[in-house]
């Protein structure tokens, strides 16, 4: 009983963390239609930020609790500094071509990132573990687990509610679902398509450094984490159906569980599970669990 308590608990966990990592990854396929490899290292470079800033912060000894709201203006700086300079610089240019192209082009600025973060911070391994013991922690049978985790999950519930609502009862995300579904349609009736671009790829880019803001306290932040990454959001994306919201949140729900389970009672699969899970999904459902229905050209 213990130890399927204990499968649900880190199922849970898991899942919230793969929720926050692979949303801004969906948001961003779901309205530009792009498969953003760069969201990696927007990952990365989120938890560099909030190590170095965090990091700086308890070298002076500032007030403990203070920290997270420095790993959050860690996520909110790279994303409105590397979402505008990625989106605007470059990515606007390739609009309209096939994505393939799209997707070579953001294969090139990841790795241009990954670089980039090796000349910044070097290649020896920042460590910011004392946002996650700073909460203290619960048990439940038996079992004890820091409460930084039910941060976590409170923080993906919040983000799922948030995006969910923002996208039914406001008129921005009603803009945006129109974008979504017919971008000539909506250019035709006065929606200002590059507006709408340029903040969801901003947006998008904050998401994901706020999942590597997050994971920062749990890791030793190191080069290499944005490759890890992004071949999990991949998985995610795509067993939900790319540009789902629901389908992200019900496929890192369904890989966390299996993921967790798979550790507690066959370890050594543990590497296969999340491959296991999407090639189960995809040959049910080829285009993911919630695949969106496509317009057919006359």
């Amino acid at each position: 009983m213990t130890q399927l308590v204990a499968v649900l608990i880190d199922g849970l966990i898991y899942s919230s963390w793969l929720f926050i990592m692979a949303i801004g990854l969906t948001l961003i396929y779901g309205v530009m239609k792009i498969l953003n490899i760069a969201h990696g290292s927007l990952f990365a470079l989120g938890a560099y930020t909030a190590a170095s800033l965090a990091g700086y912060w308890f070298e002076q000894g500032y007030p403990a609790m203070g920290s997270y709201a420095v790993m959050l203006v860690s996520a909110v700086l790279v994303g409105i500094i590397a979402g505008p300079l990625l989106e605007r610089g470059l990515l606007r240019f390739m609009y309209g071509r096939d994505e393939i192209v799209l997707v070579l082009v953001t294969y090139a600025t990841f790795l241009i990132l990954e670089d980039f973060i090796k000349l910044v911070w070097g290649v020896d391994p920042y460590f910011l573990y004392q946002p996650y013991g700073l909460l203290g922690s619960f048990d439940i049978a038996d079992l004890t687990y820091p409460n930084y985790n039910l941060l976590l999950l409170a923080i993906a519930v919040a983000i799922g509610a948030v995006l969910a609502w923002a996208l039914t009862r406001t008129r921005q995300g009603k803009i945006l679902i129109a974008v979504i579904h017919d971008r000539e349609m909506a250019a035709s009736q006065g929606v200002n398509v590059s507006r709408v671009y340029f903040v969801t790829f901003t947006l998008g880019a904050m998401l994901g450094a706020l999942g590597g803001a997050l994971t920062a306290p749990m890791i030793s932040v190191q080069p290499g984490i944005g490759a890890e990454t992004i071949v999990l959001a991949f998985a995610v994306v795509v067993i939900g159906g790319l540009g789902s919201l629901p389908g992200a949140a019900l496929a890192a729900l369904l890989v966390g569980i299996v993921r967790a389970a798979t550790v507690h009672f066959r370890p050594e699969l543990d590497l296969f599970s999340i491959y296991f899970v999407m090639a189960a999904v995809l040959i049910v459902r080829p285009k993911g669990l919630f695949s969106t229905q496509e317009a057919r050209k006359i």
